[in-house]
């Protein structure tokens, strides 16, 4: 039995009388909610627990047999390989190859064997024409594939990747969700903890899901399926919550197998609801962006893009990594300024605005909120910018507080806190000053079914007092339900402008910007053929 704390002396503990073993060739899912303890329970898989936190462990961890409080973490490495929720983290070299060839290295493998594996890494995660790119300009989604390869390379018994579809997109899940199979296929182990099951409960042989530190249900997906997994903070497959409806014997895993077996029921009976209209015609424009076009390196990142934000709107703003989304995102705060064209804010343009003064008209969390925090309190992270911005306000704050489930951690600090977590305190630090215009960088990503609901009615509570929303986001799911509006960005330019429908109807549109319509249209797609028989429009 296994028991953690990251304080030396105990207290707070994050896991409780952890009992699991896990063969070498498994393909095992490790799911709960945000700060159940999943990134905690894999860092012990690797003896960065206790080598690295340090902290207070009870019980034996043990792989092959040998505690690991008696192997180094990098005696590890070529038994357990492991990718990180935040790739960033674990990239410090100045190309993707070289990123490869440190573990290569570091193990004292000769030059050719190194630029073999480099190759077949590189191959398996997509990511061939990225290897002589620098690590830290790449998007988010590239960071994360090249990590992957990284790993890949040295070849372990096992792989453990926490989160590892957080930031890519569908192409690049695909991508990675092939390699990983593949993999398996060969007799390696993985190990993966996700919140995103449409994407892993095919994949995986075993589900073990973990509450509050401890594990609640462990067993086949199927059968942990058919359990009350929402109470957890996870959020059933589509394909699933429409299995269970129509009480099949076999549940389906994902869409492909559930069209099959529908009856001759509208797939709209199976559609979940989708979030309220606000009728926002008649308020006024908040932001305006007039034919900004933007270059990196002599390379063309954004390129003659238009579009107008009304106070009360909600748009998403769509796209593949590297399509250029997190780029223009800058543009409204200052950080980047426009080559070409102009950003006007509250009727104001930004070139004529510091960024300080932007701050208080457009609230950011970006991405990787590790990148905003400076503060050593949770609390201190959210007040400070309102309060250097003079518009404090107490009883805001603290509604921000309850609605995110921050209370219990204002007094810690913000690097110490899950990822899930560290992006909750980034939203309610945005928002502390109240500005006329929120831009959320990928906000759903490594986010449990109660922050996706929380976060969706605070939208509607938003739009509904006149707030304008900017999502940022290949969380289309998550847009479709809260969005009214999506524009569509596929290298650096706008290619469709409208409803999540007729954005997702644009075949041509979808496909330049490598990405899939959700299952729920796809469900509500279902058609009949002139014959009167079903047939699906695929995408």
């Amino acid at each position: 039995m296994v028991c953690y704390a990251y304080r030396k002396n105990g207290a707070d503990r994050i896991l409780h009388d952890i009992n699991l073993k896990i063969r070498p060739d498994e393909y095992l899912l490790v799911c709960g909610a945000s700060g159940s303890g999943k990134s905690t329970l894999c860092r012990t898989f690797n003896g960065l627990i206790p080598h690295f936190f340090g902290g207070s462990l009870q019980g034996d961890i043990r792989i092959d047999g040998i505690p690991t409080t008696e192997q180094s973490v990098g005696g590890l490495i070529t038994r357990l390989g492991m990718v990180f929720q935040n790739p960033e983290a674990q990239l410090f070299n100045r190309s993707v190859e070289q990123e490869i060839a440190f573990g290569l290295e570091s193990i004292g493998l000769e030059r050719g064997e190194i630029k073999k594996r480099i190759a077949e890494a590189a191959a398996a995660a997509g990511i061939e024409g990225l290897l002589l790119q620098n690590p830290h300009e790449l998007s988010g989604g590239q960071q994360q594939l090249a990590a992957i390869a990284a790993v890949l390379a040295l070849r372990p018994q096992t792989i453990i990747l926490d989160e590892p579809y957080a930031n890519l997109d569908p192409v690049n899940v695909r991508r990675v969700r092939t390699a990983l199979k593949k993999i398996h296929q060969n007799g390696i182990g993985i190990i993966v903890s996700e919140h995103r099951l449409a994407l892993t409960v095919a994949d995986a042989e075993r589900m073990v899901v973990l509450h509050q530190g401890r594990i609640v249900l462990d067993g086949p997906p199927e059968t942990i399926l058919r359990q009350n997994i929402e109470s957890y903070g996870l959020e059933l497959p589509l394909a699933v919550t429409v299995g269970r409806q129509l009480g099949l014997a076999t549940l389906p895993l994902n869409i492909d197998a559930l069209i099959p077996l529908l009856p001759e029921k509208t797939a709209a009976d199976f559609a979940p609801a989708l979030s309220p209209a606000f009728e926002q015609s008649a308020l006024a424009a908040v932001l305006k962006i007039d034919r900004i076009s933007f270059n990196i390196d002599g390379k063309s990142v954004l390129r003659d893009i238009s579009f107008t934000v009304n106070a009360g709107e909600c748009l998403a703003l769509v796209g593949a990594n590297g399509a250029g989304k997190t780029t223009l995102l800058k543009h409204l705060n200052g950080l980047i300024r426009p080559a070409r064209g102009c950003v006007t804010v509250m009727n104001r343009s930004t070139q004529r605005l510091k960024v300080s003064q932007l701050a208080r008209y457009v609230g950011v969390a970006f991405q990787n909120p590790n990148s905003q925090f400076f503060k050593l309190t949770v609390w201190d992270e959210i007040v400070v910018g309102a309060q250097a911005l003079k518009c404090y306000d107490e009883s805001w704050i603290r509604e921000l507080v309850q609605l995110f489930g921050l209370e219990p951690l204002l007094m810690r600090a913000p690097y110490r806190l899950s990822e899930g977590e560290k992006k909750r305190v980034a939203f309610a630090a945005a928002l502390a000053a109240r500005p006329v215009i929120l831009a959320l960088d990928e906000p759903t990503a490594g986010q449990d079914l109660f922050f996706r609901r929380s976060l969706g009615k605070l939208l509607v509570q938003l739009q509904q007092r006149g707030q304008a929303v900017l999502l940022i986001t290949q969380d289309l799911s998550f847009a479709e339900q809260y969005a009214r509006r999506w524009l569509l960005l596929a290298d650096g330019e706008i290619v469709a402008d409208g409803s999540p429908g007729e954005v997702m109807r644009n075949q041509a549109a979808m496909e330049r910007a490598h990405l899939e319509p959700t299952d729920r249209f796809r469900l509500f797609g279902l058609q009949r053929d002139p014959n009167g028989n079903r047939r699906s429009e695929r995408f």
